[in-house]
């Protein structure tokens, strides 16, 4: 499949939704912001010292300064890194990987255990079109509580007070104030 031109920057289009495909002309924009973005990820893993350095590091990579409130235990990696809004108070335990080139929202209080994975981009079933990125934006809201080692998927969005069990694959959005759990997740409780 061939690229259709637009006005838009691939920025732009991909903050629309993509899709994303190596054809692009503007894919070399792309490519030069996952390379810096890889290469900071190395050297914050590596070096930092401090809740407060992890911050500050992290807060270079997604371009926007991280509040005080919010720690992050390294190793934490990320694809892209533009892509990650993260609010108050937020705990991300260690070993998390952020894929984030279709979005990744955290709002307040969210807990996040070690190794969650947060996946906002997949690809066709196509063969012929398997290396295109298609993306979905990932919102986890206030008070959401995910378990180690969960996987949440492209354009899912885990409602607020909810808690995604340890190990779960979450592939649709979880409603609030509920429990999910299993591959694939589903709703086993309601939190009053």
């Amino acid at each position: 499949m061939n690229y259709q031109p637009t006005d838009a920057d691939i920025f732009d289009r991909m903050k629309a939704g993509g899709p994303i495909r190596k054809d692009d002309p503007e894919y070399g924009k792309f490519s030069e912001v996952v390379s810096r973005t890889i290469r900071l990820c190395v050297e914050m893993n590596a070096e930092v010292k401090s809740p407060d350095d992890v911050r500050s590091r992290l807060g270079e990579i997604i371009g926007t300064e991280i509040d005080q409130s919010t720690t992050i235990f390294p190793p934490f990696h990320t694809n892209f890194g533009r892509s990650i809004r993260l609010g108050k108070n937020v705990f991300i335990n260690h070993a998390c990987s952020f894929l984030d080139i279709g979005g990744i929202i955290i709002e307040d209080h969210v807990q996040i255990g070690p190794r969650v994975n947060l996946t906002s981009e997949t690809h066709p079933l196509d063969p012929a079109d398997r290396k295109t990125l298609l993306l979905g934006a990932i919102i986890v809201k206030r008070n959401a509580w995910i378990g180690a080692g969960a996987t949440i998927l492209p354009g899912v969005t885990i409602g607020e007070n909810a808690v995604v069990a340890a190990g779960a694959v979450v592939s649709r959005d979880v409603p609030p104030n509920t429990v999910v759990a299993g591959i694939p997740a589903k709703v086993v409780k309601q939190i009053l």
